[in-house]
């Protein structure tokens, strides 16, 4: 198994690679290290290689990694977060990844203690197997957010379908980057939403070719293990 020392040096290549292609700063992509399947030890690897941004999807694995890890990084949960669980983790995070429900809302506005950064989930491709608000619906959620002070909109993020075809992918990444441009372009106070959290392990450069600000790593980068 690759250290995440040597698998951080090639994706940091293929970063570089695909933002030059488009003109943009590789800096100023945003790289999680996804780390809901490996143990402590080898988040603290990745922590250790200069990676800041952690992403978890499950409340247990986020607490215990942040309970050893704590300031070092910054902590986004990546996964969708049921409306009974808010209280246990939203005072923890520095991002929400999946905001994608009136309910959630109201849950976070009630939780909260301080400003939330989210992200909100769209559905891009349409597919039942995911969650996520419509691209019909999205203003009109993201405008309907005013409501809860405690939420600022920072992005949108969606999931490409599990695909190699480069068309597909391709479709989906640029239709978020659309629907974020109409969302930056209503000028909301409470949605700045200037970010894309869009790619994996498999689509990252392609995400990025089409505007990806935060791309989501975990086995490419620390590896599917136990």
């Amino acid at each position: 198994m690759n250290t995440v020392q040597e698998n951080l040096k090639q994706i940091q290549q293929d970063i570089n690679i695909a933002a030059a292609k488009t003109g943009r700063n590789s800096e100023d992509i945003t790289l999680l290290a996804v780390t809901k399947y490996v143990t402590i030890e080898r988040t603290e690897e990745a922590v250790d290689a200069g990676i800041v941004d952690l992403g978890e999807n499950r409340i247990e694995g986020f607490l215990e990694k942040q309970a050893a890890i704590g300031e070092k990084a910054v902590w986004h949960f990546i996964g969708s977060l049921q409306t009974r669980k808010v209280k246990d983790v939203i005072n923890q995070v520095d991002y929400l990844h999946a905001l994608d429900r009136l309910s959630l809302a109201k849950e976070i506005q009630k939780r909260a203690e301080k400003k939330i950064k989210c992200f909100v989930q769209i559905n891009v491709s349409g597919e039942a197997t995911k969650s996520g608000v419509s691209p019909e619906e999205t203003l009109g959620f993201i405008q309907q957010l005013a409501e809860f002070p405690a939420i600022e909109v920072v992005g949108l993020m969606t999931m490409a379908p599990n695909t190699e075809k480069e068309d597909v992918l391709r479709s989906v990444f640029s239709g978020l980057r659309q629907l974020r441009d109409e969302v930056k372009a209503a000028d909301m106070l409470h949605a700045p939403c200037t970010y894309l959290s869009m790619g994996m392990s498999n689509d990252y450069t392609i995400a990025i070719e089409e505007g990806a600000t935060h791309i989501r790593v975990g086995s490419a980068l620390v590896g599917p293990y136990k």
